[in-house]
């Protein structure tokens, strides 16, 4: 039995080294030439405005648009719960200010239009926290609809186009 043991292990041992390793998995500049095609492909098939943005502020602009989601899903939890408060803080996160106003207009540069969306979207959820103050849910509501109406138009008429360099304006 300790002979069969041993054969097995041997075996298995064997087996092991002479297993084909799997091939290491290629690095994203290996294969953007693969991915070139397809990505011009949808970029052809998206007939949106394209928004040129250096890699580091499209990557930017996308964190923003992932806490306006999260702004957005605050702002219904706490309508639910009856706490304006925090409807109205998380709505300030949206709402305009000298700060965002820059931001989209640097963001926006190179898009004709995008500015004064972006602009009207910011302005839009200050109704929010306008509602929110005087605590009525279905103010807060109406702002919110008419805030997402400015997100779903701007996502509508506009896509981020990666570019190496900025053209000067």
């Amino acid at each position: 039995m300790k002979a069969l043991t041993h054969s097995l292990l041997i075996t298995i041992l064997a087996a092991c080294q002479t297993t084909a390793r799997p091939e290491p998995v290629p690095s994203s500049a290996a294969s953007a030439p693969a991915l070139a095609a397809p990505v011009a492909e949808l970029d052809r098939l998206d007939a949106r405005t394209p928004v040129p943005l250096l890699p580091m502020m499209a990557n930017h602009q996308k964190q923003n648009m992932r806490d306006h989601l999260a702004v957005v899903q605050e702002v219904v939890s706490a309508t639910a719960e009856r706490d304006f408060g925090k409807v109205a803080r998380a709505a300030e996160r949206i709402g305009y200010s000298e700060a965002m106003g820059q931001m989209c207009q640097h963001m926006g540069a190179g898009a004709p239009g995008f500015t004064e969306q972006a602009l009207a979207f910011h302005h839009t959820a200050d109704r929010i926290v306008v509602a929110a103050k005087s605590q009525d849910a279905q103010a807060v509501l109406q702002a919110l609809g008419e805030t997402l109406t400015k997100c779903t138009t701007c996502h509508a008429t506009y896509k981020q186009q990666i570019v190496d360099k900025l053209d000067a304006h």
